[in-house]
């Protein structure tokens, strides 16, 4: 990924930092802290924003390195709807 997608995407956040409330350091935040918070609290625009500027097969490949994560914060609900998306259109 170049670093104009990840500042895209940095960007993103920071017209909604309720996304991500527990840092003001967006210029920090990596790729996957970013998807994570808006597949869980993002709109759906907000993702179509986030797969625009990825694309779609860089955003599956960071849907599937955080769903293969031990631990991660993924809610439930959105892991399961996202994994059937991916599967779908990547």
């Amino acid at each position: 990924m170049t670093n104009q997608r990840l500042v895209s995407a940095q960007n993103l956040i920071r017209q909604n930092p309720s996304l991500i409330w527990h840092t003001k350091s967006y210029d920090q935040l990596p790729i996957e802290s970013i998807a994570e918070a808006i597949f869980n609290y993002g709109t759906w625009q907000e993702f179509l924003r986030l797969k625009e500027i990825l694309g779609t097969q860089n955003l599956a490949q960071t849907f599937v390195k955080l769903d293969n994560m031990a631990r991660n914060n993924l809610l439930p609900i959105y892991r399961n709807y996202f994994r059937h998306y991916f599967r779908h259109y990547a």
